[in-house]
C-alpha cells in the first residue's frame, strides 16, 4: 500500500487481474504495466488517483505517464480516464504532462486503444511498441 506521506514513491506490486502501479515522486515517473481486470478498480485506482493529485499540486516539475496495459476492462478504463482528466486539468494550468502508450506490436489492439485515448486529450501523448522480449 501506498505510504501515508505523499511525498514518498508509490508502489503496488501486481498480480494476475492487476497492474502493477509504481510512482517515482523524485523524478515523477508513473509505471503503470500488466493486465487491469481488479474484482475493485477502486482499490487499485483510487490511492494512485490520490497521489497523482498531490504530485501535480505540490512537485512542481513534469510528470511523466508510462502505461503498458495488454489488456482493461471497462472499469479499469474508466480510472484511467481519471487519471487522464487530472493530467489534462494540469496541463490547462500550464504543467508539464506527458503520457507514453506503450504496446506489444503482437496485439494491435493495445495501439488501437492508445488510439483512443489520444483523440481526446491535448497533452503531449505517444504511442510506441516495446519489444515483446
Amino acid at each position: 500500500m501506498p505510504s501515508s506521506d505523499d511525498t514518498k514513491d508509490f508502489s503496488l506490486a501486481g498480480g494476475p487481474a492487476t497492474p502493477s502501479i509504481t510512482g517515482s515522486w523524485d523524478s515523477g515517473l508513473i509505471v503503470i504495466a500488466g493486465e487491469s481486470y481488479p474484482e475493485n478498480t477502486f482499490e487499485i485506482f483510487d490511492p494512485l488517483l490520490t497521489w497523482v493529485e498531490s504530485f501535480l499540486a505540490n512537485a512542481g516539475r513534469p510528470l511523466q505517464v508510462d502505461l503498458q496495459l495488454n489488456y482493461l476492462n471497462t472499469s479499469s478504463i474508466r480510472a484511467i480516464i481519471d487519471v487522464f482528466e487530472l493530467l489534462e486539468a494540469a496541463g490547462a494550468d500550464g504543467k508539464e504532462v506527458l503520457v507514453q502508450w506503450l504496446y506489444d506490436p503482437r496485439n494491435p489492439r493495445a495501439a488501437e486503444l492508445g488510439e483512443e485515448f489520444k483523440e481526446d486529450y491535448s497533452f503531449p501523448f505517444t504511442i510506441l511498441p516495446v519489444d515483446p522480449s
